[in-house]
């Protein structure tokens, strides 16, 4: 059981780290030739290949990409999904 929970603990900090790096790659936008540094080339091998299952749908409105923020959105679903689970196997295994 607890290699349960700190399999748990660890999958919630990893979605929650790779959310943030999600956040820093969306703000990145914002400054001119950010993505060809050291830290936005980074990010951009980190966070592409997720960012690019969504931008095949029509997320893009008036120049805007919403593509970041639904990204963000299913980590926190798939996260949320994984506590459930999590929850009923411990409950499961404690009766």
């Amino acid at each position: 059981m607890g290699f349960l929970i700190f399999l748990l603990n660890f999958t919630l900090k990893a979605v929650n780290l790779y959310s943030m790096l999600l956040v820093a790659y969306a703000l990145l936008s914002w400054f001119p030739n950010a993505y060809n540094t050291v830290i936005g080339r980074f990010l951009v091998r980190i966070c592409e290949p997720y960012l690019n299952l969504f931008r095949r749908l029509p997320l893009q409105f008036f120049g805007l990409d919403f593509s970041v923020i639904v990204g963000i959105l299913v980590l926190e679903l798939g996260s949320n999904l994984i506590v459930r689970i999590a929850n009923h196997l411990l409950i499961g295994m404690m009766y």
